[in-house]
């Protein structure tokens, strides 16, 4: 089931969901029996909140869709792939602190750039 900000990605979804998406996707392949999945979901969580507007996030249940997972080489779960233009730009095996997920994805998303201010117009007083 995925949380609030967070799309369930399918073997039918993906292309679309994924590949197609015009920002970076991390997919989350889970299954619901594994333990390090189940403690690594309220990380993952927290990084689709902090990324919110930069980077789309989604999870998907290896036991219900399993040509995708097949597809990547996903041999153990959790697994976290980034996608970018169609593309898979990281892998991350196994339950990971956050620190090392945002440090994976902040290689591969822009930085929102901050544009100097205009400069203040003095109003002269008569």
């Amino acid at each position: 089931m995925a949380a609030e900000g967070i799309v369930e990605v399918t073997d039918s979804s993906f292309d679309s969901d994924v590949l197609k998406s015009s920002d970076p996707v991390l997919v989350d392949f889970w299954a619901a029996w594994c333990g390090p999945c189940r403690a690594l979901a309220p990380v993952v969580d927290e990084i689709a909140a902090q990324y919110r507007g930069r980077l789309k996030v989604g999870k998907m249940d290896v036991d219900k869709n399993n040509a995708t997972p097949q597809r990547y080489g996903v041999r153990g779960i959790p697994t976290l792939l980034l996608f970018k233009d169609g593309q898979v730009k990281e892998q991350i095996v196994g339950y990971v602190p956050k620190e090392m997920i945002q440090k994976a994805l902040d290689k591969h998303l822009s930085v929102v750039e901050m544009r100097p201010a205009a400069p203040a117009v003095e109003r002269q007083v008569r």
